[in-house]
C-alpha cells in the first residue's frame, strides 16, 4: 500500500489533520463572507435611504458600507482561495467566487440621483446573492467534512 492510500484512509491521523485544517479554512471564508454580508445588508439599508432622499451623506455611510463589504470579501475571497487548496489535500473541491463592481461608488457621490442610487441597490443585491450563494457552497462543504470526521 502505497504512503497516499495509508494517508487517505479513514480516521488516519494525517486524514483527520487535513479534514480538520479544511474545516477551519472552511469556517475562516465563512466568517469573512458573513462579515461581508452584514456590511452590505447596511449598505443597502443606508442605500434605501440615499434613494428617498438621503443626499450626501447618505451616499457616503453607503459607500463606507460598500467599502468595508468589499474588504471583507477580498479577505473572503483569500480565505476561499485556503479553503480550495485544503479540500484538494482532502480530494475535495470547490471553486467559490465573490466580487463587487467599485466603479459605482464615484459616480454614485457624483451624480447622486434615484437612477444611479437604483444601479448602486442592484449591484448591492447581486453582491448579496453571490455571498450567499458562497455560503451555501461553504457550508455544504463543511457538512461533508463533518461526515468524513464521523466515518
Amino acid at each position: 500500500m502505497s504512503e497516499f492510500d495509508n494517508r487517505q484512509q479513514t480516521g488516519s491521523p494525517d486524514r483527520e489533520r487535513e479534514i480538520r485544517e479544511a474545516i477551519d479554512a472552511g469556517q475562516r471564508a465563512l466568517d469573512a463572507l458573513t462579515a461581508a454580508e452584514n456590511n452590505l445588508g447596511s449598505a443597502r439599508n443606508w442605500g434605501l435611504l440615499d434613494m428617498v432622499g438621503g443626499g450626501f451623506f447618505s451616499s457616503l455611510i453607503k459607500h463606507s458600507k460598500v467599502d468595508e463589504a468589499q474588504r471583507c470579501m477580498e479577505i473572503a475571497e483569500r480565505e476561499l482561495r485556503n479553503f480550495g487548496k485544503e479540500l484538494r489535500d482532502v480530494q475535495r473541491f470547490a471553486t467559490i467566487q465573490v466580487n463587487f463592481d467599485g466603479l459605482i461608488k464615484f459616480v454614485d457621490v457624483l451624480f447622486d440621483n434615484f437612477l444611479v442610487d437604483l444601479l448602486v441597490q442592484s449591484k448591492i443585491r447581486e453582491a448579496q446573492e453571490s455571498i450567499s450563494q458562497a455560503k451555501l457552497e461553504v457550508i455544504r462543504a463543511l457538512s461533508e467534512l463533518d461526515a468524513m470526521l464521523d466515518q
